[in-house]
């Protein structure tokens, strides 16, 4: 088995097996106030996620644009769709890609949608975010990101959070929409190799340096990023986010 890890950059993928730290599933994040629950992307791992930090209740859903890992887990959101529909804010782009990939989730749209029924169909209500709003006790405010050629791509502002899971600029425009943050959680792919749609940690520095939020997590690491061996480059307020982890804002 060791060996099939002989090529894993600074040994990140062997260390998994011993650290959980190192066992990245793909990212959600979800924020709870005043006993309300808002869940940021809807990642293809969701099911493990929701079972492992044991989700009892989500009170709305924010995706960030229409890449699969950021809302393959709409499937597994039905046991939260019981009792009412789930409110799904994104872009309109998102919206289509949602649609198009899980067009049994909605039936109403389909010339043949009598035969598409059933428990297994999670009952969501997709609303298009193109301003600031409230949702669930929430200020939310969408944040135009440039992500490669992947149209409608959103980071969110979150009363004083910010998160922005994939991105590789910002419009001036809308860094001001970033000033003044408790939290920033911030892409960031890789060590050192450039990428055309991801920051890398250097350009996630300098990001967060800019922003100069009181606090700077990272997330959306391959296994070319090390918690300890890269640590040492990051400012004492930024660190590389894991699976399970809590903060307190």
């Amino acid at each position: 088995m060791m060996e099939d890890y002989a090529d894993c950059p600074k040994g990140v993928c062997r260390k998994s097996l011993t650290d959980a730290r190192y066992r990245r599933t793909r990212t959600s994040v979800l924020l709870s106030k005043n006993g309300k629950t808002l869940l940021a992307d809807v990642s293809s791992d969701f099911r493990e996620q929701a079972l492992s930090n044991r989700i009892k209740n989500i009170d709305a859903v924010l995706i960030s644009h229409g890449h699969i890992d950021h809302y393959g887990g709409l499937p597994d959101i039905r046991s939260y769709t019981k009792q009412k529909s789930m409110p799904i804010y994104a872009s309109a782009e998102t919206i289509h890609n949602v649609k198009i990939t899980f067009p049994y989730m909605f039936p109403s749209a389909m010339p043949d949608a009598a035969q598409y029924c059933g428990g297994g169909i999670p009952h969501l209500d997709m609303i298009e975010i193109n301003s600031k709003r409230e949702i669930a006790g929430f200020s939310v405010t969408p944040i135009p990101v440039i992500h490669g050629t992947v149209g409608g791509c959103l980071g969110f502002r979150i009363d004083n959070l910010a998160y922005i899971p994939d991105v590789k600029h910002i419009e001036p425009e809308n860094e001001k929409l970033l000033k003044g943050l408790d939290c920033l959680i911030l892409n960031c792919l890789r060590d050192k190799k450039e990428h055309n749609t991801h920051l890398i940690l250097p350009q996630s520095i300098e990001l967060s340096r800019r922003f100069a939020p009181k606090r700077a997590l990272f997330i959306h690491m391959t296994h070319e990023i090390d918690y300890v061996a890269d640590s040492k480059d990051l400012d004492p307020w930024m660190e590389f986010s894991y699976d399970g982890q809590t903060i307190t804002i």
